[in-house]
C-alpha cells in the first residue's frame, strides 16, 4: 500500500466517482457520435485520404496542449471546475463543425475537441489515481476504461439514425456534451481530490523512473490513433453503408468493454508487462486475420471486435504500471504526461494508417495495425529482458480466474528473460526507478 494513504472503503469510492463516471459516459457518447459523423461526412464531401488523416491527427495534437492546460488549471481551480469548463468548450466546438464543410476549419475545431477531451482524461485519471492503491489501481482504471470505451462505442453506433450530411448529428453530440456537465457539477466538493498545485514531474524524470510506461504509452497511442482515426474512412472506402460503418467503428469498443475487466484484473496480480505482451501479440494476430478475411459480413465484425478487446486495455495497463512507480504527489502531473505521450503517438497513428492506405489501398489500414501492435509486443519483450520482476504477485493457488487464464501464456513469453538489473521485490508503493 502507498505510503501515507489509507485504503478507501468501497462506499467512499462509489460516492467519490459516480458523478465522474456518469459525466464521462455522456461526454464519450458525444465524442463517439461526433467523430464518426465527421469521418463519414469527410468521405461524403470526398476529402483526400491525406487530408482526412491530418484532421484525425489534429484531434490528437490537441491532446498535447490539453494535457498541459488541464494540469495547470487543476492546481488553481480544482477538478470539478476544470471538467465543467472543458465540457462546455467541447460542446461549442462540436456544433461549430457541423456549420461548415471547410477542411481548415475542421482541422482547427478538431484540435479544440482533442484539447478538451485530453483535459477531461487528465481530470479523470488524476481523480481516480488519487483514490487508488497498487492493489486496486488496475481494476479502478478498468472501470474507467469500460465506461469510456463503452459510451464511445454506443455513440458511434448511433450514426445509423442520423444523416451525416446534415447538422443534426453534430447538434445531438453538442447537446449530450452539455448535459455531461451536470453530474460532475452536482458532485459534492468533498469527494473530489483536494485542490493543490501538482508536484511537477518532467518527461525526462518520468522516462528515467518508468521507461516502460513512457515508451508503451507512445506506441499504444499510435495504435489507437490509427484504429480510431481511420476506421470510419476505411469502412466507407470499402463500400459499407453509413449504418454498417457505425457498427464497424463501434465494434472495437464493444470488445474493449468485454475484455477490459478480466485483462486489468489479471494485470493487478501478474507482471503488467507480461499481460501487455500477451494481449499485444493477440491483437497483432487478429489484425493479421482481418487482412485475409472478407471485407463484408459478420467475420470482419467479429475479428475487429476481438482486436479492440485486446488493444484498448493496453493503455490501462501502461497507466497502472506507471503509477505503481511514482510518488503520490506526482499523480496529477504523471497523468498529464501520460495523456500527452498518448497524444504524441495518436498524432502519428492516423498519418501512418493514411500513408499505408495510400501505398497499399484500403488494406493498408489493417497492415498498419499489424505492424504497430507487433512493435508494442517487441517493446514489452525488450523491457522484460532488461528489468525482471516476479511474474506473479500472489501464489498461483491464490490467483483469480482472469489471472490464471493469463498465467500460462505470460509464463511462456516470460521464459528466457535475461535480467540486467534484477528486482528484489515488487514495487510496494514507490521505491526508485524501474
Amino acid at each position: 500500500m502507498e505510503r501515507g494513504r489509507s485504503q478507501p472503503r468501497k462506499r467512499d469510492v462509489a460516492l467519490a466517482t459516480w458523478g465522474l463516471f456518469v459525466g464521462l459516459a455522456l461526454l464519450l457518447f458525444a465524442a463517439g457520435l461526433f467523430g464518426t459523423v465527421l469521418g463519414v461526412r469527410s468521405e461524403l464531401v470526398k476529402l483526400p485520404t491525406a487530408v482526412s488523416g491530418v484532421i484525425s491527427a489534429a484531434y490528437y495534437a490537441g491532446f498535447l496542449v490539453g494535457a498541459r492546460v488541464a494540469l495547470n488549471a487543476l492546481g488553481r481551480v480544482g477538478h470539478i471546475r476544470v471538467y465543467s469548463a472543458l465540457a462546455s468548450l467541447l460542446s461549442a466546438s462540436m456544433i461549430a463543425v457541423g456549420l461548415t464543410d471547410s477542411s481548415p476549419a475542421w482541422i482547427a475545431l478538431r484540435f479544440v475537441t482533442g484539447l478538451c477531451l485530453a483535459g477531461q482524461y487528465v481530470v479523470a485519471e488524476s481523480w481516480l489515481n488519487d483514490l487508488a492503491t497498487n492493489a486496486t489501481r488496475g481494476r479502478l482504471l478498468a472501470i474507467y476504461s469500460l465506461v469510456t470505451t463503452g459510451a464511445f462505442g454506443i455513440g458511434q453506433v448511433m450514426l445509423f439514425a442520423l444523416d451525416a450530411r446534415l447538422i443534426t448529428g453534430f447538434a445531438v453530440a453538442s447537446i449530450v456534451a452539455s448535459l455531461a456537465v451536470a453530474p460532475v457539477a452536482l458532485s459534492e466538493a468533498a469527494v473530489a481530490p483536494v485542490v493543490q498545485r501538482a508536484a511537477p514531474i518532467s518527461l525526462r524524470q518520468l522516462a528515467t523512473t518508468v521507461p516502460t510506461g513512457v515508451g508503451s504509452c507512445v506506441l499504444i497511442g499510435i495504435a489507437h490513433g490509427a484504429l480510431i482515426g481511420m476506421a470510419a474512412i476505411y469502412a466507407i472506402r470499402i463500400g459499407l453503408s453509413p449504418a454498417v460503418t457505425g457498427i464497424f467503428v463501434a465494434a472495437p469498443n464493444l470488445g474493449g468493454m468485454i475484455f477490459q475487466w478480466p485483462i486489468s484484473a489479471a494485470a493487478d496480480e501478474l507482471d503488467r508487462r507480461a499481460v501487455g505482451l500477451v494481449i499485444a501479440l493477440l491483437a497483432t494476430a487478429f489484425a493479421a486475420l482481418l487482412l485475409v478475411s472478407p471485407d463484408h459480413g459478420a467475420i470482419p465484425l467479429v475479428l475487429i471486435t476481438v482486436l479492440g478487446g485486446f488493444t484498448f486495455p493496453l493503455y490501462s495497463i501502461a497507466a497502472a504500471y506507471t503509477n505503481d512507480w511514482i510518488e503520490p504527489e506526482h499523480v496529477s502531473a504523471a497523468a498529464s504526461q501520460l495523456v500527452a505521450l498518448y497524444g504524441i503517438g495518436a498524432v502519428v497513428g492516423p498519418l501512418v494508417a493514411a500513408g499505408m492506405m495510400i501505398a497499399f489501398g484500403a488494406a493498408g489500414f489493417y497492415w498498419s495495425l499489424v505492424a504497430i501492435h507487433a512493435l508494442i509486443g517487441a517493446f514489452f519483450v525488450y523491457r522484460m529482458s532488461v528489468w525482471r520482476s516476479p511474474l506473479n504477485k500472489l501464489p498461483v493457488s491464490q490467483l483469480s480466474l482472469p489471472a490464471r487464464v493469463f498465467f500460462l501464456p505470460a509464463t511462456v513469453v516470460a521464459l528466457g528473460r535475461k535480467a540486467r538489473k534484477p528486482q528484489q521485490s515488487e514495487p510496494a508503493g514507490r521505491q526508485g526507478p524501474e
